[in-house]
């Protein structure tokens, strides 16, 4: 077997570098998931004394050598990511408050699709107030102050919240990452916001009067994608149209990323290397490939400053370069050892980007696109040939289609692992809307801007209009189309870990063992696709609830719950549409301050019993339904005396556990904590609690009421 494996690897010698970021990740990945530094400690050494191990039994071959590497990149990973998170560390607010603070500018989001400025603040004085050092606010637009730029000072009030984790299993945790941007708290500001320190931004100024130019020119969403195709701010755009994009696999052409950076990058080149070639001295004189590619890595990095330097943006940005810098080396510009050396900084950098939505569609993509190019009968089936303009066309249409089919099936179990939901026609809407806003859009816009310098760029901002408009209706209409997304409740990790590492076995091997990759890949799409979906999900404050229906959809407990909060519940129940409401179930009795639901699931009837208001209940009748419930849900303390049949879910038990998603037909009960990450357990501030008034007298309790 080691001979076989050492004949196999030696067939493959030129792929192995490809698995050190691999390895890396893993040992990121390890952290993420395991839930405790025991168990951190423990996977350091095991993967320490793995790399250790094979290399003082190393003999010169390469599997030895292999498992050396691997098992010392694993172990740099997990002490990376932890590093890292320990690093990071800032205090976190402990409870909402209302408070009035000096903050300093750090970073001004402009989202006039939502009317407020986004504002992250460095808190001088945070330690005195009782409060973390640095804090995110909104500000509605009416109330943003002039001079609002990086570097001003201001002073106002605010009501702040800490980090919330996630309402449910599966998902979003906001606070693992406000833990790495050593976000302590976010909230909403009241008016007036004074501005002490007036201050100026070159980038922010610069990128602000961009926004405001390009929405005079266009208005509403249209504007917004304009926008954002330059700046990367995607908030003029509106919630209804950024939702079309997500559903139709378009939103990628929204954000700063590998095709904005490219196109800059890419037309710079073109444009130097043509106009320094009407010199014929420099021609003769010059390797003018190499002008070029440092002008487009200026361009590069100009416009990842312009757009404000963000992680997906540098990420874009240092991919750019390492291709600029194998073109003027003369090398292929495209391989998969370059993506796997992106991947590799990346990670060094910032190893807490693995277990984000974004590295992961971005490399996948990216790898997906190389490995399948670099496959010799691919590469023949699309390589230039002598043939008509017809043939041309279609082959590089049927090309276009098969690398957006490929990239689709890849970036499916991503896009289901953290938003629950996949485009399914994606790659039929990216063969027009990609062409579309690389060589139309953007160039369009480009020179509209240039040509506004002497008023003259009108009439190609009405072309640059009605371009984004035929991208938008490709969204909607795409969005529409029945089937449009795939759904699924949340995913286990597991399932999700073995596609992946099924998905990158593939990808990265060259001889016929590489399709053993499609065991773990199936073994972990028909994990996902048999786990049952929850029947009852509880957020982490027990004040909202959903319960599945007999007709397979969710009926919640408040109706008045806010979108977010309905769209939350529903993409972790994988539920598509409206959810409805409690009390228009025939199982169900409710009233303004209680609901008792029966619903039967796993050959019994279950009864469920939940609070909904904060008003006194009768202190006997709660704990007589409670003991006849076999659930109880509230967002209050509830009597000891309430001991419903199987679980009780109060805010004491849920202050323990966080939001639960439980599973009538088998009673699987899945909660949010477990696990114990430094956001897990932060240190904590809060304010002092403002004086109150003393009240003559005391209030007499009376049992008779809860």
């Amino acid at each position: 077997m080691r001979g076989g494996a050492e004949r196999w690897l030696e067939a493959e010698r030129d792929q192995l570098i490809l698995w050190l970021p691999v390895a890396l990740g893993l040992g990121i990945a390890a952290w993420f998931a395991l839930p405790d530094r025991a168990q951190w400690v423990a996977f350091l050494l095991a993967s320490a004394a793995l790399g250790l191990g094979a290399l003082a039994a190393s003999d010169g071959g390469r599997l030895m050598r292999a498992l050396a590497v691997a098992g010392l990149a694993m172990a740099l990973g997990c002490a990376l990511a932890w590093w890292r998170a320990e690093r990071v560390a800032a205090p976190v607010l402990a409870r909402p408050a209302v408070v009035t603070f000096t903050g300093d500018v750090e970073r001004v989001d402009m989202l006039p699709a939502r009317e407020m400025v986004r504002v992250w603040l460095r808190v001088p004085d945070a330690a005195a107030l009782g409060l973390p050092p640095r804090i995110r606010v909104n500000i509605a637009t009416p109330d943003a102050p002039d001079g609002l730029s990086p570097g001003a000072r201001l002073r106002f009030g605010a009501r702040l919240m800490p980090p919330a984790p996630p309402a449910v299993p599966g998902a979003y945790d906001f606070a693992e990452v406000a833990w790495f941007q050593q976000l302590g708290a976010t909230g909403k500001a009241f008016a007036p916001v004074e501005v002490l320190k007036p201050a100026h931004s070159a980038s922010a100024d610069l990128r602000r009067a961009l926004n405001a130019h390009i929405q005079a020119q266009l208005a509403g969403s249209a504007g917004g994608i304009a926008t954002a195709l330059v700046t990367g701010d995607e908030g003029a755009i509106s919630d209804e149209d950024a939702e079309a994009m997500r559903r139709a696999g378009l939103a990628h052409l929204l954000s700063v990323s590998g095709l904005n950076i490219t196109a800059v990058t890419g037309a710079t080149m073109f444009l130097v290397l043509r106009l320094l070639a009407l010199f014929p001295t420099l021609a003769l004189r010059v390797r003018l490939p190499i002008v070029a590619a440092a002008a487009g890595a200026v361009a590069a990095v100009f416009y990842t400053w312009l757009t404000g330097g963000q992680v997906p943006t540098v990420r874009a940005c240092i991919a750019a370069l390492l291709i600029l810098l194998a073109l003027s080396l003369g090398r292929e510009a495209m391989t998969l050892r370059l993506v796997a050396t992106g991947a590799f900084v990346v990670l060094l950098l910032w190893p807490e980007s693995l277990v984000g939505p974004s590295f992961q569609l971005t490399f996948v993509a990216v790898t997906a696109i190389v490995a399948l190019h670099e496959h010799p009968r691919v590469r023949g089936w699309f390589a230039r040939q002598e043939e008509g303009w017809g043939r041309k066309i279609a082959r590089s249409g049927a090309s276009l289609l098969f690398t957006g089919t490929v990239v689709e099936f890849a970036l499916m179990p991503i896009a289901l692992y953290h938003f629950h939901k996949a485009g399914v026609y994606g790659a039929l809407a990216n063969i027009v809307a990609i062409p579309l806003t690389t060589f139309v859009a953007m160039p369009l816009e480009a020179l509209a801007l240039l040509f506004d310098t002497f008023g003259a760029g009108a009439p190609l901002w009405w072309l640059v209009g009605k371009s984004l408009a035929l991208l938008i209706a490709i969204a909607r209409w795409t969005a529409a189309m029945p089937g449009a997304n795939a759904s699924l409740p949340a995913m286990p990790t597991g399932a999700f870990a073995l596609m992946i590492v099924g998905g990158l076995w593939i990808g990265l091997w060259r001889t016929r063992w590489r399709w053993l990759g499609a065991l773990p890949f199936a073994a972990g799409a028909v994990w996902a696709l048999l786990t049952p979906a929850p029947d009852l999900l509880v957020t982490g404050d027990g004040r909202h609830l959903a319960l599945r229906t007999p007709d397979g959809g969710m009926a919640i407990l408040r109706d008045r719950a806010g979108d977010y909060v309905r769209a939350m519940l529903g993409e972790n129940a994988g539920v598509e549409g409206e959810l409805g409401a409690l009390d228009d179930l025939p199982e169900a009795r409710c009233n303004a301050d209680i609901c008792l639901v029966e619903r039967r699931a796993g050959n019994r009837s279950w009864r469920i019993l939940a609070t909904r208001s904060g008003f006194p209940l009768p202190w006997n009748a709660l704990v007589e339904l409670c003991n006849s419930a076999d659930i109880v849900v509230s967002e209050r303390g509830l009597p000891k005396g309430c001991t419903p049949r199987w679980l009780k879910l109060d805010r004491f038990v849920l202050a323990r556990t966080g939001g639960v998603a439980i599973v009538l037909r088998n009673g699987s009960v899945r909660s949010v904590r477990g696990a114990l990450h430094p956001w897990d357990t932060p240190p904590k501030v809060a304010p002092p609690w403002p004086e109150r008034p003393r009240r003559e007298g005391r209030r007499s309790r009376h049992r008779s009421q809860y």
